[in-house]
């Protein structure tokens, strides 16, 4: 359960770094071209990260594996997808606005939890089916510029994309969950960072004063760095659909600081949608409330061989997830005998 608590704050954590990243993104794409600031971002982000493991290196034993060949094909995936994912952020940010760009931010709990269930076989419960619903229904009201003529909002699409991005790219980030965070995080920032610069560089983008570029690498650092830190950490203990559940909180706490940066006043398709995100969100974090406990048992176990009497003690963990007033368990049983036997 102490775990459980951990894995919740660390996800509520990684939600409010990341929360920062639209409004101040969109504050700073007035100074820097949107494909040279999504480089700047996530170089802040391994840049930084970097920096925090040198330092604490010494003072802290990181036991975690390190990242293997096995893994390279999950690693390759996360840098181009991180590529991908926040240049078509920015771009889509140009053209909407902040408030209604940080909610979309919610679809990426539908893509992240679809795939977790498509091709990771993560369970997704009727609760989460609801709320997944509700959240496609909010992004689908959140992206028309004006319902009554269906005139689509095309930064609302783009962000979209992104978050589909981001959904596949939180199930390859998933399988290196169990590794070394600090070594993921580095890879993930400079190598995407590398890439989102050179398309920069392309495309004809000039770089940014210092002032900006030092801003951009700080925010970064903060809802890229730490927030994909924290959310790894979160996405170790309790899987990728549930830990995006709680980064549902994000995008509200990124339309509160839109509204006071921006005093942007939304069309009344927004609170529409807002209300039918809120209730996803609450059923989605219902859903992740749900209680868990394991019992270990011992058994011995007695048996003839060869002549003479052997004694084995066999564990069993049996764990049980209540999902709050459903009807229904999962249970996972371990099997391990000891004393040296087979």
């Amino acid at each position: 359960m102490n775990k459980r608590i951990v894995a919740i704050f660390f996800a509520v954590l990684a939600a409010a770094l990341y929360a920062v990243n639209i409004p101040f993104s969109k504050l700073l794409l007035q100074h820097i071209g949107p494909t040279m600031l999504a480089s700047y971002l996530y170089l802040g982000a391994g840049i930084g990260i970097g920096l925090v493991y040198l330092v604490t290196k010494k003072k802290t034993s990181h036991t975690d594996e390190r990242i293997t060949k096995k893994d390279l094909p999950f690693v390759l995936g996360m840098i181009i997808l991180d590529m991908i994912a926040p240049i078509l952020l920015m771009f889509g940010l140009l053209d909407s606005a902040s408030a209604s760009a940080s909610l979309l931010n919610n679809f990426e709990i539908v893509c992240t939890s679809l795939i977790a269930l498509l091709l990771f076989k993560e369970a997704v419960s009727g609760k989460m089916w609801l709320a997944i619903s509700l959240i496609t229904l909010s992004s689908f009201f959140l992206s028309f510029e004006d319902l009554a003529s269906f005139k689509l909002s095309w930064g609302a699409i783009l962000v979209l994309l992104a978050t589909l991005c981001w959904g596949l790219e939180n199930n390859c980030t998933r399988s290196l969950s169990g590794k070394n965070t600090y070594h993921v995080v580095f890879l993930k920032g400079i190598f995407s960072g590398l890439g989102s610069l050179i398309v920069a560089l392309v495309m004809g983008e000039e770089f940014a004063r210092l002032r900006y570029f030092a801003l951009a690498l700080l925010l970064g650092f903060v809802a890229y760095g730490l927030s994909i830190f924290f959310y790894i950490k979160a996405q170790g203990m309790i899987g990728a659909a549930k830990t995006s559940a709680y980064y549902a909180v994000a995008p509200f706490i990124g339309t509160a600081l839109s509204f006071f940066l921006f005093d942007e006043r939304p069309a009344w398709a927004y609170f529409v949608g807002l209300a039918i995100m809120i209730a996803g969100t609450v059923i989605v974090v219902l859903d992740t409330l749900a209680r868990k406990h394991s019992h270990l048992h011992q058994h011995t176990v007695t048996h003839t061989h060869d002549g003479s009497t052997h004694t084995h003690t066999v564990e069993h963990e049996h764990e049980h997830e209540h999902i709050l007033s459903d009807k229904r368990h999962r249970h996972r049983h371990r099997s391990d005998k000891i004393n040296g036997h087979a």
